[in-house]
C-alpha cells in the first residue's frame, strides 16, 4: 500500500484539474473463504487463483475471510491500491479492499464482542475504515466487516454490538461524509431485525437490497429465513437469484456535497464459478452499480496534512439551515505552525462562529466585504514531533485580499474554487474540513455556491 503521504502529493497535483461531475462506481463485497484448507468449507488453494483476476471489472472490492491465501488473491489483480494483509486465520481480521481510486485514513477495528460458542473469537474480526477520493470533489467513506456467526442468542446478541460499533465509529469519523457500509453481517431481517433497523436508523444508511430489489419492503422479523439455493441451479434467472436473503450486504448514505441518484444491485453468481459451475466460496458474491453526483451548491476540496488529530467536517452544521451561508470573517491563529482557525458565517440573520485547533499563536482577522468571498485557499504541510501538521494557511478573495500565518514549507497546494458553474449563486469558501487536536493536523476548504 501506498503511504500516506505520496497520495497526498497525487491529490494535490490532481486539484488544479477541472471536477467530473457525475460518474458510475462498481462495488463488489465477497467472503472468499480463505480460512485454512482444513478448515475451509471450500476449496481455497484452488478456487483463491480463479477469483483473483475476476475482480478487474469492479472500482471497489471489500473481501472478507482473506486469510491463508491472500497472496494468491491478489496475485492475479491490477488495482492500483489495495490493503496489505493483517495476517492469517488467528492473527488477521481476514478484511481488506481493493481499489481503483486513492484513499486514506485507513482503520483496522477490532470487534469489543464475541460468542465464545465457535470460532469467532479466534481471530481479531471487526471493521475496516478508508476514505476514498473517487473525484476531484467526491469523497466517499467505505466500510468493511464480518460480524459475529452463528444463530444462538449469544450470537444474535454479539452481532448486535458489532453493527452499533460500527455506528458509533461512523459517528466520530464519518460526520458529514458519504458512506458505503458493505461486508458479511452475518445477519438476516427474519432473525437479526432490531439490530439491522437501529443500523439503519442510526446511520441514515440504506440497505440496497431492500431498497432495488424488495421496494423498501423488509422481511417480517420472526418469519422463515429467504434462505438462498447452495449452489444456485443451472439457469437460475438473477431476479430468483435475488429474491432470497443473503447475509452478505450493502447499505449507502449520500450527503449534502455527494448524491447517489441511481443504484443497482445484483448476485454476479455466474461470474464466480468454476469450469463445472461451482461457486468459487462459501458465499455469493454481491455487486452494485451506484451512480453519483456532485452537488452545485456545496463542495470538498482535497485536504493537505496528516493522519493525527480528530476529525472534523462542517457540512452538518452549514446545512443546519435552509440555506447555505456566507463567509463574513475568518481568523488564522499561527507562529511556526498554524495553530487554529475560526471562521464566521451568516444564514439569513442567523450568524454562527466556528472554530478548530488550539489556542496557541497569533491571531491574524481577515473581515469579509460586501460582494468578496474567498476564492483560493494555499496550504503548507511539514513535521513537527514526529507528526504531520499544517504549518502554513493563506486564503485569498476575489477581490486580491489576502490573510495568512504560520511559515511556509517545500510541500505546499493551493485549492481553488469549482470550475463549474454553482447554484444558486457563485463559489466562495463557507466552511472546512480536516482533522485537528491543539494545532491543525489538516484542512481542506468546503466552498459553497452561495454568494
Amino acid at each position: 500500500m501506498l503511504h500516506w503521504s505520496c497520495i497526498f502529493l497525487a491529490l494535490s497535483i490532481r486539484s488544479t484539474l477541472a471536477a467530473t461531475i457525475v460518474g458510475n462506481l462498481t462495488l463488489l463485497s465477497y467472503n472468499v473463504a480463505g480460512l485454512p484448507e482444513l478448515l475451509s468449507s471450500g476449496d481455497p488453494s484452488v478456487d483463491t487463483p480463479l477469483i483473483s483476476p475476476r475482480l478487474k471489472p469492479y472500482n471497489i472490492i471489500n473481501v472478507q475471510e482473506d486469510f491463508n491465501y491472500h497472496a494468491e488473491l491478489y496475485a492475479s489483480d491490477s488495482h492500483a491500491y489495495r490493503t496489505a494483509t493483517s495476517g492469517g486465520a488467528a492473527i488477521g481480521s481476514g478484511l481488506n479492499t481493493l481499489s481503483d481510486f486513492p484513499f486514506i485514513d485507513f482503520d483496522r477495528v477490532k470487534w469489543s464482542d464475541c460468542n465464545l460458542n465457535g470460532g469467532d473469537c479466534l481471530t481479531p474480526k471487526g471493521f475496516t475504515f478508508m476514505r476514498v477520493r473517487v473525484s476531484d470533489g467526491a469523497w466517499l467513506d467505505v466500510y468493511n466487516l464480518h460480524t459475529d456467526a452463528g444463530d444462538e442468542a449469544g450470537d444474535i446478541a454479539a452481532r448486535a454490538k458489532n453493527l452499533a460499533q460500527v455506528s458509533a465509529y461512523m459517528a466520530t469519523w464519518s460526520i458529514g461524509m458519504p458512506a458505503i457500509v458493505m461486508g458479511d453481517t452475518n445477519s438476516r431481517y427474519t432473525r437479526d431485525s432490531d439490530a439491522l433497523h437501529t443500523f439503519l436508523s442510526s446511520t441514515g444508511t440504506t440497505d440496497l437490497w431492500i431498497a432495488d430489489i424488495r421496494a423498501g419492503v423488509y422481511p417480517a422479523s420472526g418469519a422463515a429465513a429467504l434462505v438462498c439455493d447452495f449452489p444456485f441451479a443451472a439457469g437460475t434467472t438473477q431476479a430468483q437469484m435475488m429474491a432470497c436473503e443473503v447475509v452478505d450486504k450493502m447499505f449507502l448514505r449520500a450527503s449534502p456535497a455527494l448524491a447517489f441518484p441511481a443504484t443497482t444491485i445484483a448476485n454476479p453468481n455466474d461470474a464466480f464459478v468454476n469450469s463445472t459451475g461451482a461457486p468459487l466460496s462459501d458465499h455469493y458474491p454481491l455487486t452494485s452499480t451506484v451512480s453519483w453526483k456532485l452537488s452545485s451548491a456545496i463542495r470538498l476540496a482535497d485536504p493537505i496534512g496528516g493522519p493525527h488529530g480528530a476529525h472534523f467536517n462542517d457540512v452538518p452544521a452549514l446545512l443546519s439551515g435552509s440555506t447555505i451561508p456566507k463567509l463574513t470573517s475568518i481568523t488564522i491563529r499561527g507562529g511556526n505552525r498554524v495553530d487554529g482557525v475560526s471562521y464566521t458565517t451568516v444564514s439569513g440573520t442567523a450568524s454562527t462562529t466556528t472554530t478548530h485547533g488550539g489556542t496557541g499563536g497569533t491571531a491574524y482577522t481577515l473581515a469579509i466585504a460586501s460582494g468578496e468571498r474567498v476564492t483560493s485557499v494555499y496550504a503548507c504541510t511539514g513535521k513537527y514531533s514526529d507528526t504531520t501538521r499544517v504549518f502554513y494557511l493563506q486564503v485569498t478573495t476575489n477581490q486580491g485580499r489576502t490573510l495568512s500565518a504560520g511559515k511556509t514549507t517545500s510541500d505546499c497546494t493551493t485549492a481553488t474554487v469549482p470550475t463549474d458553474a454553482g447554484s444558486p449563486g457563485a463559489w466562495g469558501l463557507v466552511a472546512f474540513w480536516g482533522r485537528d487536536g491543539d494545532e491543525i493536523d489538516r484542512i481542506a476548504p468546503i466552498w459553497g455556491a452561495s454568494y
